[in-house]
């Protein structure tokens, strides 16, 4: 490919919304980006989804449709001075009855300060504002801008969109039609599945494969090495919170299949593997607990390894305590009874210990009272024995409620029998 001549996911950017691909929720008739082209009224809007979902193309095919000026700039290289410059010129434009539209690409990359400087020319109708974002709009952008725009959220393409893509660019592309690869169903196929709903990744990946294929039919091989086994993940980004979630709630769900499958995205992404190791000893208390006491254990042990071993063969410990935990009976008591208990401390934030319950290592504190009258459970014939641990406030309220599973079971059963025996009054030391 010549320096500076448009890759070819540029060269065969739609026009119209008719050889738009995808977001059918948006652009098909009756959506709101198809009536607001059909009437020629634009609101400003912020454009949310992944790369290559269509977002530039679409405030594209917007400009052009509605007979407006399209000002694009990056929230990365451009600053202030830009955007004032650009409102000069759409304030000539009014004057001659000729909309703006500014199309910002990656608007959360604007500080505060920056978007401050959008809102009355939004405002005053000066420029119609398009944004586009990879990052969830509530966290990166400004509620005073946020409350002055639409936003829209767009999907990953799917693998059909994709497929669709591909041929069409196969058809139209003057290059394409020149160099004519030879690419059979399957190969493209593989390729709209590999693409993690990346029109342009997909696109890119075959002009690649189409230039250096030499008249010589495209292989799996060839798309495989192009795209170097490239796993679409960013650490900062939404992405990474979503991945965790998914994983968490997978071992939650007791799906070890779905779990290792975000497991893998993660760590094939980049994903610090301590992170992944860590949320797993959380969910070993907070979602297992004591329906399964090993499952902290293994947890744990999985960190110990992978922060002694490290990577890459750490994975194996990750994959290990994964399968197990979400194999495994689940319970949340732990995680119930301390929510229970934390809620009688704002309550009852300062109720004293029960004197009997105090030690007393000095003569003054004894004859206070402190640690008289307490029954050593052991000199019982049970090792259980009748006597108050609450203050008096709390008597008889229950934090710690077993579940009827797995470990917990015996829990439960034992203290039911501690119950009864206590009941019974058969042991007062």
């Amino acid at each position: 490919m010549e320096e500076g001549f448009p890759p070819l996911s540029s060269r065969v950017r739609p026009k119209n919304l008719s050889e738009f691909v995808g977001q059918e929720h948006l652009v098909k008739e009756g959506r709101p980006i198809y009536e607001y082209i059909k009437e020629k009224k634009i609101p400003s809007m912020i454009f949310w989804g992944p790369p290559g979902s269509g977002k530039t193309t679409l405030a594209y095919i917007i400009s052009k449709n509605i007979d407006a000026y399209f000002e694009s700039i990056s929230a990365v290289l451009s600053g202030v001075n830009d955007v004032k410059e650009i409102v000069e010129k759409a304030k000539m434009r009014i004057k001659n009855n000729k909309k703006t539209i500014l199309f910002i690409d990656e608007i959360h990359r604007f500080n505060k300060a920056q978007q401050d400087l959008l809102l009355p020319y939004i405002e005053n109708g000066i420029i119609i504002l398009i944004g586009a974002t990879t990052e969830n709009p509530s966290f990166e952008v400004i509620r005073p801008l946020l409350s002055r725009v639409k936003v829209y959220v767009l999907n990953p393409l799917t693998p059909e969109d994709i497929k669709r893509l591909i041929i069409r660019a196969l058809n139209v592309d003057e290059r394409m039609k020149e160099i004519k690869p030879l690419i059979s169903d399957e190969t493209i196929d593989f390729l709209a599945n590999i693409s993690g709903g990346d029109g342009r990744i997909a696109l890119d990946t075959l002009e690649i494969a189409a230039e250096t294929s030499k008249g010589e039919e495209i292989k799996i091989d060839t798309i495989i090495e192009i795209l170097q086994k490239r796993v679409p993940f960013d650490k900062k980004g939404e992405e990474h919170y979503n991945l965790i979630s998914a994983f968490i709630k997978s071992v939650r769900g007791s799906d070890p299949d779905a779990a290792l499958y975000y497991l893998a995205r993660m760590l094939e992404g980049g994903e610090d593997p301590l992170f992944i190791a860590r949320r797993l000893v959380i969910l070993a208390s907070e979602d297992i607990g004591n329906a399964d006491p090993m499952g902290i254990l293994i947890a744990v042990a999985a960190k110990e390894a992978v922060d002694f071993v490290g990577m890459p063969e750490g994975f194996l410990a990750l994959s290990q305590a994964t399968i197990y935990l979400a194999s495994t009976f689940k319970s949340n008591s732990a995680y119930l009874a301390y929510e229970r208990a934390r809620e009688a401390v704002k309550e009852y934030p300062d109720l004293p210990v029960p004197l009997h319950l105090r030690n007393a290592p000095t003569e003054l504190m004894e004859k206070l009272g402190y640690a008289k009258g307490y029954k050593y459970p052991h000199s019982s014939r049970y090792g259980v024995i009748k006597q108050d641990y609450m203050p008096e406030k709390l008597k008889g309220r229950k934090f710690y409620i077993p579940k009827d599973i797995g470990y917990e079971k015996r829990l439960k059963n034992y203290l039911e029998w501690v119950q009864k025996i206590l009941n019974k009054n058969q042991d007062k030391g």
